[in-house]
């Protein structure tokens, strides 16, 4: 490894994947850096659990390399998968024991025993605020609950990588923020973390870097401010409007500041160079085409109006 890798937790390149037909993953390659959590960004379908399974060794992948800490991942590489703490979208744990136990179960089976097994298992019930309920069925536990203990397993052998598979999904907003500020604590401890999500303000608090993925393609990838600058200082500026739609969008998409201008369901949605100096204008031209205008919404450029940029349609679709 060279120089330049050292640092570097994971890396993966040209990462690809198809059943039947179907290209679940295209060439798909990052890396990640000790003490980064890089963030996965897509919606459901994208191809975000597929690309971790194959960097999990859960997968096999049909083409591409994956390394961690300098060795090779497959499904048969048992020593490197050691090296992983993934914790999945669903839940793996045992309903019928505690916390304490599920850990320690866990915990076995990755090879820690002893003193140094209950050390830590009391060092991670801390961390996911579960020191309270350690002897309760887990079975009696809230979903916000059961999602913080999913992550203490994957934590308990101190894994270079963590990989979090939309770990918030379905929890109340209690539990999500206390998941979110365990993720923000492990970065700041050095962990190497993989987080996929769809929900964009998830990736805006946690990720150092952002991959964007749609369709099985990374369509971009780095920190915030680097992907803002994809779309420059344009705003998203949508129209809540009725009438003559067609004709309206044809005439703004002709003004020289306007990007692209869209027919959406109920209105037009725009990409504006600075939009708010150019409304009054906008809303003149929308006047004069036969449309009238209930509402007028600016967002200034963040990941939603690049995602929206690079796929051509919104996250939430």
């Amino acid at each position: 490894m060279s120089e330049a890798m050292k640092g570097l937790v994971l890396e993966c390149a040209g990462i690809r994947k198809s059943f039947g037909k179907h290209v679940a993953v295209k060439d798909v390659g990052f890396s990640i850096a000790a003490g980064e959590t890089y963030g996965l960004l897509g919606p459901n379908g994208a191809g975000k659990t597929t690309t971790i399974s194959i960097i999990a060794g859960l997968l096999e992948r049909d083409a591409g390399e994956v390394h961690l800490a300098g060795e090779p991942m497959s499904p048969d590489a048992t020593r490197t998968k050691r090296l992983v703490g993934l914790v999945p979208q669903d839940l793996a744990i045992y309903p019928d024991l505690g916390a304490a136990e599920n850990l320690e179960f866990f915990g076995r089976l990755q090879g820690l025993k002893g003193p140094v097994l209950r050390e830590r298992v009391a060092e991670v019930l801390e961390m996911i605020q579960l020191t309270d309920r350690a002897d309760d069925r887990t079975g009696t536990y809230s979903g916000g609950m059961k999602r913080r203990l999913n992550i203490g397993i994957g934590l308990l052998h101190h894994p270079a990588l963590l990989i979090l598979d939309e770990p918030t999904v379905g929890v109340d907003p209690q539990s999500r923020n206390a998941i979110l500020e365990s993720v923000e604590l492990l970065g700041k401890e050095g962990m190497a973390v993989l987080y996929t999500t769809h929900y964009m303000e998830e990736a805006e608090r946690l990720c150092d870097r952002i991959g964007i993925v749609d369709h099985g393609e990374l369509k971009a990838e780095g920190s915030q401010r680097d992907l803002v600058q994809i779309v420059g200082q344009r705003d998203r500026l949508t129209l809540t409007a009725t009438g003559a739609l067609n004709a309206t969008a044809v005439q703004l998409a002709a003004m020289p500041e306007v990007d692209d201008a869209a027919v959406t369901s109920d209105g037009i949605t725009l990409t504006v160079d600075q939009a708010n100096d150019h409304l009054p204008e906008i809303l003149s031209i929308a006047g004069k085409t036969g449309s009238v205008v209930k509402s007028v919404d600016v967002d200034s450029a963040n990941l939603e109006s690049v995602f929206l940029k690079l796929t051509g349609r919104a996250l939430r679709e």
